[in-house]
């Protein structure tokens, strides 16, 4: 019983982990593409 509490939180724990990474890529991707925009319209 111990090992399976053990590991169902360990999973948990790998896709709360992934989750934020890839939240943090998806906002840095959103900031270049505002970047561009920007450079795009002061031409």
């Amino acid at each position: 019983m111990n090992r399976i509490k053990l590991l169902l939180i360990l999973v948990f724990l790998t896709s709360f982990l992934s989750g934020c990474n890839a939240t943090r890529g998806f906002g840095e991707d959103l900031q270049h593409l505002g970047g561009s925009i920007e450079r795009a319209a002061n031409k």
